[in-house]
C-alpha cells in the first residue's frame, strides 16, 4: 500500500452538506496515483472490480455497503453476475471531496484483509 491510500484508509468522512468547492482538478490527479484502476471522468471516480462469480461479487458488495454505512458516505454501485462498477462522487457538492477518496482507499482495502 503506498503512502496516499494509507493515508486515506486511516481517515473518517466528514459530513458534506455543500457550501465547500469539490477537489480542484490537480488534486484529484494527484489523489488518484495512490488509487490503483481507479478513473477520473465527468466530477466522479469510478472502477470496475471483476470476480471469479456472483457469490463472490454480492460479498464484495456487501462488504462495500458496511464501508458506506459506516462512513455514510454512499457510491453509485451497478452489479453484474462477476463484475461491480463503483461510482464516487460528492452529491451535495457536485464533484469530489476527500470523502470520495477515503471511500476509494477503503474499498480496495478490502482486498489487503
Amino acid at each position: 500500500m503506498n503512502k496516499i491510500t494509507e493515508n486515506l484508509v486511516r481517515q473518517k468522512c466528514k459530513p458534506c452538506e455543500g457550501g465547500v468547492d469539490p477537489i480542484p482538478e490537480t488534486q484529484v490527479k494527484l489523489m488518484l496515483n495512490g488509487l490503483e484502476g481507479w478513473n477520473y471522468m465527468n466530477d466522479r471516480i469510478n472502477k470496475t472490480y471483476e470476480f471469479k462469480n456472483h457469490h463472490q461479487t454480492l460479498a464484495f458488495v456487501n462488504a462495500l455497503a458496511w464501508i458506506s454505512h459506516r462512513e455514510d458516505h454512499h457510491p453509485d454501485i451497478s452489479v453484474g453476475y462477476n463484475t461491480c462498477n463503483v461510482t464516487y462522487t460528492t452529491h451535495a457538492i457536485n464533484g469530489l471531496s476527500e470523502n470520495d477518496f477515503i471511500c476509494a482507499a477503503k474499498v480496495d482495502h478490502l482486498f489487503d484483509l
